[in-house]
């Protein structure tokens, strides 16, 4: 019986020593990251830059409900893992439970007394001081993990309702910025467009890469100052919160190699401005949905493709950090259900996805080398 803790310990500690973080502590933090979104979705009727606030608004509440998803998602593979060292030590735990309910059981003079008389029951005496330790201390354990998988369970079900109301909350956000950015007045500063010309190129491209490549040989004079984009390698956020799914060059499933990235992102994302950048193009191209081309700098494109709504057009500069727009929000199922699914382990919340390409002189390079990722 001594041993049928040993893998369950075993695996915590390998957890721990993989990053597993807790996720009770997971999940508070998700809960005071929510709350704080809520609380900014009040305050943003009162902004003096609605469009800013509302976008900073839903990039919190997107990095809440990331959060209470992984949250969740750590507690069901603890529960998992808990319930498998169980099952596996069926045999043990029973002895161990036999043991404690016959020393519950008997009366105290019983124990103490042995057949063999007085040397018997010192023998016995000497036993059961040895052996009382050791059934005690898998007795706490036993307690421990049975205490913690409570926790787990209750976890999980108050998630399902927090992410339901995070996820009205993140809605509501959604449609006050895209209010927010068609009432107002304050328009971007923009820089010379010429419809008839990208009309003439548009007609032209069979991809998305001539398309980019036409864009390049017409770069454009903004007149604002540039920063300097290649202090951005490696510093900048990505344009949607997401997971990395295919890498530069990867071949996917169907044998096609892209020069770009894919990235996993969820529903109704928001998309924002890596970096300061004129907007050379935004709009349907191709097969590729809602594609958004960014200039950062002379001599470099940065491609979004595969965006639903968009919030801006072509010929605006946009800052830093501006909302550009969301992702598609899908047909079969509702967000709630998807990112639940997710938060439990089956991956659908992250239901959407983002190409990127970015080209620097003509030429595609990796684009995750310029951003700021774990």
């Amino acid at each position: 019986m001594g041993r049928f803790l040993g893998p369950l310990l075993g695996l915590a500690v390998a957890m721990a020593a993989h990053g597993q973080s807790d996720p009770a502590a997971t999940a508070r933090e998700a809960s005071a990251m929510l709350e704080r979104a809520a609380t900014a979705l009040r305050d943003a009727d009162g902004a003096r830059d609605r469009v800013e606030a509302l976008t900073e608004t839903v990039r919190a509440y997107e990095h809440g409900l990331d959060a209470l998803r992984a949250g969740v998602r750590d507690a069901a593979l603890r529960e998992r893992t808990i319930l498998l060292v169980f099952d596996a030590e069926r045999e043990r735990l029973a002895q161990l439970t036999g043991v404690l309910q016959r020393i519950e059981e008997a009366p105290a003079p019983a124990t103490l007394l042995h057949p063999e008389g007085p040397l018997g029951t010192a023998r016995l005496g000497m036993i059961v001081a040895d052996v009382t330790p050791a059934v005690a201390r898998q007795a706490r354990a036993l307690r421990e993990q049975l205490e913690e998988l409570a926790v787990l369970r209750a976890l999980q079900d108050s998630a399902v309702g927090e992410l339901e109301s995070a996820l009205n909350g993140v809605q509501s956000a959604r449609s006050a910025l895209s209010q927010a950015i068609a009432d107002r007045v304050d328009l971007p500063e923009r820089f010379a467009h010429d419809p008839d010309a990208m009309a003439q190129i548009l007609a032209s491209v069979d991809g998305l890469g001539s398309f980019a490549d036409m864009l390049a040989e017409t770069p454009v004079a903004t007149g604002a100052p540039a920063q300097d984009f290649t202090q951005a390698r490696g510093a900048m956020p990505l344009p949607a919160l997401g997971t990395l799914v295919r890498g530069f060059n990867e071949t996917d499933a169907a044998g096609i190699t892209r020069p770009g990235t894919l990235l996993a992102v969820p529903q109704n994302a928001l998309l924002t401005a890596p970096w300061p950048a004129s907007v050379r193009y935004a709009g349907p191209l191709l097969d590729y949905g809602n594609v958004i081309i960014l200039e950062p700098h002379a001599d470099y494109l940065l491609i979004l493709a595969g965006a639903g709504d968009l919030f801006v057009t072509a010929g605006e500069l946009v800052p830093e950090g501006a909302p550009l727009g969301l992702m598609p929000d899908g047909e079969s199922e509702s967000e709630a259900e998807l990112i639940v699914s997710d938060a439990l382990g089956g991956g659908a919340g992250l239901s959407e996805t983002l190409y990127m390409e970015l080209r620097q002189g003509g030429s595609p390079v990796d684009p995750m080398a310029w951003f700021a990722v774990q």
